[in-house]
């Protein structure tokens, strides 16, 4: 998994309305970067909720959030659409991304062995380099305690 101080490799992702999102595009700037296993389910749902919610307080930070997942263009629109989400949503449908930063990882859940994202949020700074990472996050409070080191970095 990428750690503090790591540049941030720059891919091709790929936004709800199918067009290209570039993570040089959010240089200059901080860039609150969280991962996410599946679009629509519980937890994945309110982690998104609560960063959008704080959204004008980021960006008063001088901080734009993107969240992403494996989930299809399709997917994640839906799920923006539902949800009323306001944070940027991209999608790494080939994981290439995901594996190069490290956070597509075998997991396990009732026995079963699959691939999957491990929920993790990266601070990077407007150099591209990661000011602060929550490796195994757990939802509850981590928009605030992330919105919190976005204010003091």
């Amino acid at each position: 998994m990428i750690e503090v101080g790591d540049k941030l490799p720059d891919m091709d992702l790929t936004a709800p309305d199918g067009s290209t999102v570039k993570l040089s595009d959010y240089h200059g700037k901080k860039l609150v970067l969280f991962f996410y296993p599946k679009a629509s389910t519980p937890g994945c749902t309110t982690e998104s909720k609560d960063f959008s919610a704080l959204l004008p307080q980021f960006e008063k930070a001088g901080s734009a959030v993107l969240g992403m997942s494996a989930d299809s263009p399709k997917r994640q629109q839906n799920f923006i659409t539902k949800q009323e989400l306001t944070v940027d949503i991209a999608s790494d449908e080939s994981t290439d991304f995901l594996e190069k930063i490290g956070v597509w990882a075998e997991k396990k859940m009732y026995g079963k062995t699959y691939m999957g994202i491990i929920r993790s949020t990266f601070l990077i700074g407007p150099d591209g380099k990661v000011i602060q990472a929550w490796p195994k996050v757990k939802v509850k409070g981590h928009a605030e305690e992330v919105l919190a080191a976005v204010q003091a970095a």
